[in-house]
């Protein structure tokens, strides 16, 4: 419920306006994921649930990882003010009814590998820690058997479908900065991984690509 708040606060006060369909048709296909999502680890994941919940507050967490999420929270967000800006209130951009529907398709390609992301993965905490609580291992079938982190490829497809279902041209620009941010994350989070979690040194000589196949 916080979330939904937040978002609709960084869309519509920008925005200055409700009557921004793309805005709403872009809550409604997030959040109706992110419940969809909830109820299902709730009942078949309850621990990755807990631990969706409350890894980000683990004292075992890396301490860079909270100044990351820290920025890039903040970029998120004024990514979406800045589109709102765009596409509601000065129009700056201009973009077609077919480039908004693909942004739709995107969103929800990004949903389909989140969801087989959390499927496979039980461990897939929000924060960058070992999870020796809950007896964590490499986990290399469904997605991960073709990249090391499926979710943030995921997130690739939802930040350009983003962009595009919204009808912002101005968008591009951070949602570039937010992917090479995850990008970054994941070349620091791999040395945890490698230096802590026996096994993943092994499973990165077998799976080359960390989020696109063939590419990188």
């Amino acid at each position: 419920a916080g979330l939904f708040v937040a978002f609709v606060l960084a869309l519509f006060l920008p925005a200055g306006t409700i009557a921004w369909p793309a805005g709403w048709a872009f809550l409604v296909l997030f959040f109706g994921f992110v419940v969809a999502i909830s109820l299902w680890l709730l009942r078949f994941s309850p621990g990755l649930l807990v631990e969706r919940m409350t890894g980000a507050e683990n004292p075992d967490r890396k301490s860079w990882d909270s100044v990351f999420h820290l920025l890039a929270g903040i970029v998120f967000f004024a990514w979406l003010a800045l589109m709102a800006l765009d596409a509601a209130r000065f129009r700056w951009s201009q973009m077609t009814l077919p480039l908004q529907g693909s942004g739709v398709i995107l969103l929800l390609a990004s949903f389909a590998l989140f969801f087989l992301t959390f499927r496979e993965n039980a461990y897939l905490s929000p924060a960058v820690r070992i999870q020796r609580d809950r007896g964590q291992v490499v986990v290399s079938t469904g997605p991960y058997r073709h990249v090391r982190h499926p979710m943030y490829a995921a997130f690739i497809l939802y930040a350009l479908g983003t962009t595009l279902l919204l009808g912002s041209w101005y968008g591009l620009l951070p949602a570039l900065v937010l992917i090479v941010m995850v990008a970054w994350r994941s070349v620091r989070e791999e040395r945890t991984l490698r230096e802590e979690l026996p096994g993943y040194e092994e499973y990165m000589a077998t799976v080359r690509y960390r989020l696109i196949p063939h590419v990188w």
